[in-house]
């Protein structure tokens, strides 16, 4: 975890000619603000809507705009290209095609997710990667959650201990099984699975299989599954919460210790401790040395952590790419090989009826 004095877009020497596919409301919100800290020339922002594409040039500063993104990357050039787009009409992520276009033309690719809707796509995004010796990076903004890097943090130290096991609450309906082959009727859950399938890949590694079970009330489910390490985790999708809850929940069990994540910013460590005698202890009170650390922000000042691009994520994954790309490194997080462990667990729900066993990695 990085907590680096964050340096304002003007700042930078070196910037990389950026492109960008999409002018929609999440990108509008959420992508092109995290550009004002990122070593980042706009040039061009191509959207179908040229209308749209000239309001988002001139609120964000690109140069140009365009509504061919073939045009675009003939006459710009670009270093790299950002992509937010939405889905074909057969339920096929659009940023699939357009990554592929962009590699083929040399560029670098950031795409938000879904990468795509089968592993088969993904795989086709590795070749044309390597052929073409460009990076393509995914937007997993949940692991850039400074609360979810510094649970890694902890679990990776050798005071926590093995990680065995792992519980990860998020509120995603699943329809049921016989409409799953339809990628029409399944745009949430190819939207949304890349959320807690991109902290259990960063956390735990491979799943080895899996089993569910899912209720018709709602098409909430509860998921077991077991990782190639021989830890063991649930996945529980709250499909029916209310909507004045809090989205997720997170705790990782290791040895002696424990942490949790609460709402995606509270991270509660439990340090191995020996607990009051039972029977004989007047105090709940643990010795200090050993006691409970506690993490949450504050929401007073006008500080860069309290804006939702850092602690959702999106600025940390926008400076990873650019970094990497600078570097001359390929990213570490947000890889295509990520993206292809989420969609194997995608294609276990898909494929498999609940109550039998999915193997994903063998």
């Amino acid at each position: 975890m990085d907590n680096s004095k964050v340096k304002y877009n003007f700042e930078y020497d070196r910037k990389l000619k950026i492109c960008f596919i999409g002018a929609g409301g999440h990108s509008f919100r959420n992508v092109y603000p995290t550009f004002q800290y990122a070593p980042v020339d706009l040039a061009a922002i191509c959207d179908i809507n040229g209308e749209r594409a000239a309001a988002f040039a001139r609120q964000f500063g690109a140069r140009n705009h365009y509504t061919d993104h073939l045009e675009m990357l003939e006459r710009e050039r670009p270093d790299a290209v950002f992509i937010v787009t939405s889905y074909h009409p057969d339920g096929r992520v659009q940023a699939t095609d357009l990554a592929l276009d962009v590699l083929k033309f040399g560029a670098h690719v950031w795409m938000e997710k879904p990468t795509a809707a089968t592993t088969d796509e993904v795989r086709q995004l590795i070749d044309a990667s390597n052929a073409n010796n460009k990076y393509v990076m995914t937007g997993l903004k949940k692991i850039f959650f400074p609360a979810i890097e510094k649970v890694n943090q902890i679990i990776s130290a050798p005071e926590f201990g093995q990680p065995s096991s792992i519980y990860i609450r998020y509120p995603q309906h699943m329809p049921p099984f016989a409409e799953r082959s339809d990628l029409t009727r399944i745009t949430s859950l190819v939207d949304h699975i890349f959320h807690p399938g991109s902290i259990i890949h960063y956390l735990m590694g491979k799943i080895s299989h899996l089993s569910y079970e899912r209720e018709p009330f709602n098409g909430g489910t509860v998921t077991n599954m077991r990782f190639v390490s021989g830890a063991i985790g649930t996945m529980h999708m709250t499909a029916g919460q209310s909507g004045a809850s809090p989205l997720e929940r997170l705790e990782v069990i290791g040895k002696g210790a424990n942490v949790v994540v609460d709402n995606g910013v509270k991270v509660t460590y439990y340090r191995k401790a020996k607990p009051p005698e039972y029977g004989r202890s007047r105090s709940y009170m643990v010795d200090t040395e050993s006691a409970p650390l506690h993490w949450e922000p504050e929401f007073s000042l006008g500080q860069l952590y309290n804006k939702n691009i850092f602690y959702l994520g999106y600025v940390p994954e926008v400076l990873h790419f650019c970094e990497s790309v600078l570097g001359g490194e390929p990213p570490r997080k947000g890889t295509l090989e990520e993206s292809l462990e989420i969609l194997k667990l995608l294609e276990a729900y898909r494929n498999t009826p609940e109550g039998t066993v999915a193997v994903l990695n063998s």
